[in-house]
This record gives C-alpha cells, structure tokens and sequence, in this order.
C-alpha cells in the first residue's frame, strides 16, 4: 500500500505545514482564535487542538509512548492558549518524524490492534492504512482550519505539496 519513504515525506510535509500555520495563527488575535466559527470542533484554536491531540493519539499507537488524556470531546481544549499548542505542536511534530525516520517498509505489513475509546472496543487493522490515516486527518482538518483563517480574513499557508522545500 505505501512504503516508510511516503511516511517520512508525509512527517515532513505534515512539520511544514505546521510551521507555516503557526504564523498565521501568531498573527490573530484571541478573539479570532477562539471565536466559534461553526466548524465542527468550534474555532480555529479548538480545530488545532483537536487534530493536535489526534496525532498525539495516533503515535501513542505507533510508537507506544504517551497519549493524551481524555476523548474526542475533550480534543478541542488540548492546549489552553496558541504559545501552549505551539508548543505542543513542535514536540509532536518531531516525534511523528523520528517515528517515521525508524519506520520500516516491514513494519507497514502488519496489523497494528487497540483499544478504541471512540469505537468502545478493541480493533485490529492494517498498520499502513493506519498511517494514510493519520495523514489525511491532518490534511483534512488544515485544510478547515485553512478556511477560518480566509473567513477571518487573514491569509493562509501555501499547501501544496511540491512547494515544500527540499531542506524542510
């Protein structure tokens, strides 16, 4: 299905893309961050938030180290403040690259098995169906945030993929 090369261009875009979202964010104010803009997590804050605490979860998976507390509902309050999320942002994001720079093409064959509090159940399946996953989520919840920033009337981040720069 994919290979641990398109998950470490993956981790790679994803640290990108953050870091270019991060400015635009540093650029609101509060009120723009937290207002609640109908999305499905609320704001631009708690959509960051939530994909933030997402991938926090998903690596507790791959990696087995420490996932975030809390469910779903809970994803949006993550971070109290952007210094705090950016924070959070950047040790996720290197954690999502030194997980991806170990991966190997071996791993990406099996099945990974959890326990899903969203499922209320034990799952079991495809490692790198898992990992397009974890991608596409934060594809997809950029690309709303993407939207609130243009609402708010800000700019917003470059997304396509080969503008990414060779040395990201």
């Amino acid at each position: 299905m994919i290979s641990a090369e398109y998950a470490r261009q993956m981790a790679r875009y994803n640290r990108w893309q953050n870091s270019q979202l991060a400015g635009f964010l540093a650029e609101l104010p509060v009120d723009e961050l937290t207002r609640d803009r109908g999305a499905f997590f609320g704001s631009i804050l708690g959509t960051a938030n939530h994909l933030l605490w997402g991938d926090t979860m998903w690596m507790s998976r791959f990696d087995g180290g420490d996932a975030p507390a809390g469910g779903i509902s809970d994803s949006t309050g993550f971070c109290p403040d952007l210094p705090a999320w950016q924070e959070a942002r950047t040790a996720v994001d290197a954690r999502i690259g030194r997980w991806a720079e170990n991966l190997t093409d071996a791993e990406l064959q099996g099945d990974l098995t959890w326990y899903s509090g969203a499922a209320g159940r034990e799952v079991s399946k495809p490692l790198a169906m898992l990992v397009v996953h974890m991608f596409n989520h934060q594809t997809h919840h950029r690309g709303q945030i993407h939207k609130m920033l243009t609402e708010s009337g800000s700019s917003a981040p470059v997304s396509d993929l080969f503008f990414m720069p060779e040395d990201v």
